[in-house]
């Protein structure tokens, strides 16, 4: 027989007539912050995708190369060389943040992969931004090499090529948003790779080629492009006397084009995450 201390009872008893026929409710943890989430996912991602970081950059970078090398001898010098090399550094971006971030998230979705983020205790919008800035990450020493090497090709100065420290993480939430709603909102995971071939497609052709040689209707369609303000605040700074206003009014436009779409995929990944 064991023995009970009598106090114990009658904490028992007293807790048994104050809420008789009730079953206790356990108390949940707090909820988890967006930060600290944003965080987590994102290093996870980053160490994820580690193993293919060699390859992609590889690709991203020899793809803008050659597009450079191929435009040197059509383009001599100029207000156009400003945008050639700015257009090819902006497509790192565009190639990694938009083809394979949307490619990332139509398999995700087909393969039932956002039934395993729904369970976590983190917020839609930290999934979304932590593998936005995981991607766009992978972007930096690509961009960095490409805009040398298109100095060096061109003979552009390298005297502010610290824009590009902030032209990077605009262009790459921008196109990485749109990335992510392409692949979330795809029925299927063939649709959301050819989107996201498309859209780097369109940001190749229409941010590499100078835009004085565009007919009107195509200067319209390019100005669309959330990359274009992207590649026209890195494009100014090639100038003798750069119009730094202007360059901010770029940056503005692609921050808020940036939150549009991050809060679009947003959208996307509650709405994929339920169905």
């Amino acid at each position: 027989m064991s023995v009970v201390p009598a106090d114990v009872l009658a904490g028992t008893t007293a807790a048994q007539g104050g809420g008789a026929g009730r079953t206790p409710v356990a108390e949940l943890g707090p909820r988890a912050r967006l930060w600290p989430s944003l965080a987590a996912v994102y290093r996870a991602q980053l160490s994820r995708a580690r193993v293919a970081r060699i390859p992609l950059l590889f690709v991203a970078t020899f793809q803008s190369v050659g597009i450079m090398i191929m435009m040197r001898g059509v383009v001599d010098g100029g207000g156009e060389a400003h945008s050639v090399v700015a257009g090819a550094a902006i497509v790192v971006v565009a190639f990694v943040a938009l083809n394979l971030l949307a490619q990332y998230f139509g398999q995700l979705r087909a393969s039932g992969g956002l039934d395993h983020y729904a369970t976590l205790p983190v917020p839609p919008a930290a999934v979304v931004l932590g593998a936005a800035a995981a991607y766009a990450s992978f972007t930096v020493p690509g961009t960095l090499v490409t805009a040398v090497f298109g100095c060096a090709l061109f003979g552009l100065p390298l005297g502010n090529l610290w824009v590009l420290v902030a032209v990077i993480p605009l262009a790459g939430a921008a196109l990485s948003g749109l990335g992510a709603a392409c692949g979330l909102l795809a029925p299927r995971p063939e649709l959301a790779t050819l989107l996201g071939q498309l859209g780097m497609s369109a940001a190749l052709l229409l941010g590499v080629l100078p835009p004085e040689r565009m007919p009107e209707v195509i200067r319209l369609v390019r100005d669309l492009l959330p990359s274009t303000y992207g590649v026209e605040a890195y494009a100014r700074t090639f100038a003798a006397r750069p119009d730094w206003p202007l360059v901010g009014v770029d940056m503005a436009v692609c921050a808020g084009v940036g939150v549009v779409s991050l809060a679009v995929a947003t959208w996307a990944y509650r709405r994929a995450a339920v169905r």
